[in-house]
């Protein structure tokens, strides 16, 4: 097995040669610098990527709904406005939709009263439905849903939907396609990253011609689908926010090689390999895996493995507009400047409160007493634990139906 080559980092310890934890200080630090980057004019885009990439990355949810904005390009003081009453009227995906967010209860706090979850899952819908009515070239699939409540429980209704309308086109547009071979392509990935670092892994796997399936949901889903611990899905979006299109498959390569021992001791038989590397252990090193799929990425970037990978004859539109995406983020304004430069700041101020823009509310505010119901149930939004079902191939055939699979071979 190669050793992947590691930046230096500077650490400094207290003389005895032990690596210290990360510190309050350090964490104080990095808050200070993130809030520089942002009150920067323009924004300093590349220090928030920096931040979101790094160990712990973006610390908080308040944080992150001042920093993802940024990473994406999105101006919160314009914002598009709640889903209309119409979004769901002859929806061709509407029945999926509703199916797949019907069985999305393992993704809200079980604490949860029904009657919270239920709104948000109403939201949920509309958000979907609104994306797709307003780009017809992009096609629902059974994973996306997962993408959009991870959005929703962090930053609100109307911001979410800007989120996932922004990721729809850019970072997940390959999964919306009519069809689901720009998925099977990217999948395709897996394996040359795999031979360039070890090529006894890889030759086990081929010969147990177990595929990359087993890796499919944690791409097409940001792995939001396959881990418990709603912490570890956020520490992911932060790191896939501020990267290339096609982390998430490094992260994948990753993970079958932080397992290498448990894979090669597995009998090599691809029912048997398939059911080990299907069930991700939920107490996975995170920060050590970010760090190591960087380090694949910048050794063996995409345009190395393209070849291997049978991308040749097939452009993926997430990476050919990555690099435009990226550009298109430099040169952004102060949420400060942006307020400012808002026509009627005082009539947008009563407008995004009143439309569940939750990003203003404090986590220790009053509205948990008796007040509006809905606003107390976007704060449960905020601040909630969620749970998700480890993936595996039964499940994926009952949860999201066996077409998702035909339509992979």
């Amino acid at each position: 097995m190669k050793r992947l080559k590691r930046k230096k980092q500077h650490v400094e310890g207290h003389g005895n040669g032990i690596i210290p934890r990360e510190t309050d200080i350090g964490k104080k630090q990095k808050l200070t610098e993130i809030h520089q980057a942002l009150n920067c004019d323009p924004v300093d885009i590349e220090t928030l990527r920096r931040a979101a990439v790094s160990k712990g990355g973006l610390l908080t949810d308040e944080l992150r709904r001042k920093v993802w904005p940024k990473l994406l390009n999105i101006n919160v003081f314009d914002l598009p406005p709640k889903p209309g009453k119409d979004v769901r009227e002859n929806h061709k995906d509407y029945n999926q939709v509703l199916l797949d967010v019907r069985r999305s209860m393992k993704r809200f706090p079980k604490s949860m009263p029904a009657a919270e979850r239920a709104i948000l899952q109403e939201q949920l819908i509309d958000i979907i439905l609104d994306v797709l009515k307003r780009h017809s070239q992009l096609h629902y699939y059974q994973g996306y849903h997962d993408v959009a409540v991870t959005l929703l429980l962090v930053v609100g209704e109307r911001m979410a939907l800007a989120f996932l309308d922004k990721l729809s086109n850019f970072h997940l547009r390959d999964f919306m396609d009519p069809t689901m071979d720009s998925t099977k392509h990217i999948l395709n990935y897996l394996m040359p990253i795999l031979e360039q670092v070890d090529t006894e892994l890889h030759d086990f796997m081929i010969r147990a011609e177990v595929g990359t399936i087993f890796a499919l949901s944690w791409l097409i889903t940001w792995y939001g689908h396959v881990l418990s611990d709603f912490k570890h899905t956020l520490r992911l979006y932060d790191f896939f926010l501020a990267s290339h299109p096609l982390m998430p498959i490094y992260l994948a390569a990753a993970i079958v090689l932080h397992r290498e021992k448990e894979v090669k001791t597995t009998e090599c038989d691809m029912a048997m390999v398939h059911h080990l590397l299907s069930r991700i252990p939920q107490d996975l090193p995170y920060e050590l895996l970010i760090a190591q799929a960087q380090d694949l990425f910048d050794q063996y970037p995409p345009s190395v493995l393209a070849k291997k990978a049978a991308l040749q004859s097939r452009k993926s539109r997430s990476v050919s507009t990555f690099q435009a995406f990226q550009l298109s983020t430099l040169h952004q304004r102060p949420d400060s400047v942006l307020q400012r430069l808002t026509k009627n700041p005082g009539s947008f101020s009563r407008h995004a409160s009143a439309s569940s823009d939750v990003a203003v509310l404090p986590r220790d505010s009053s509205v948990w007493g008796r007040g509006n119901r809905v606003v107390k149930m976007a704060v449960w939004g905020l601040s909630a634990t969620l749970g998700a079902a480890v993936f595996a191939v039964a499940q994926t055939a009952m949860d999201w139906g066996p077409e998702v699979l035909l339509q992979l071979f």
